[in-house]
């Protein structure tokens, strides 16, 4: 496991708006705690520093694992996933009521790598958003 200051931890939770950078989950939402995720995991040469790390919920954090792509759901064509740090999220996704729809290869293939739109995950959105 790769040590990760509290400083730099506080950061990437900050820069997130205490929200998973994948799905938008918010921190204080969640029943476990989120995580600071190697959008490039160590494994394949990623770096422990702010460009290489996002905050993600557990859910987000476990799908994705080491995985830097996978096939796009529509196409079948091999495609990266989504990466907080140089993509910006409403351009590959759309939240359609609780549902978030890929709108780009990056965006299908990390919705449905990640399960966005598992029963659970779609319950919870729910649960969010009418308690707000």
């Amino acid at each position: 496991m790769t040590y990760i200051s509290i400083g730099l931890r506080r950061y990437v939770e900050e820069r997130a708006s205490h929200c998973c950078e994948y799905c938008l989950q918010p921190a204080d939402l969640s029943f476990f705690p989120h995580e600071v995720d190697h959008i490039v995991a160590v494994k394949h040469r990623g770096t422990t520093d702010a460009d290489n790390l996002a905050f993600a919920c557990w859910r987000c954090n476990r799908y994705k694992g080491t995985d830097l792509g996978s096939f796009d759901p529509q196409t079948g064509a091999f495609s990266f996933l989504f990466n907080p740090r140089t993509q910006q999220w409403s351009f590959h996704f759309a939240l359609e009521d609780a549902r978030i729809v890929g709108l780009t290869p990056e965006g299908r293939t990390t919705a449905n790598l990640l399960q966005f739109n598992s029963e659970e995950r779609l319950a919870e959105r729910r649960r969010a958003s009418s308690s707000s």
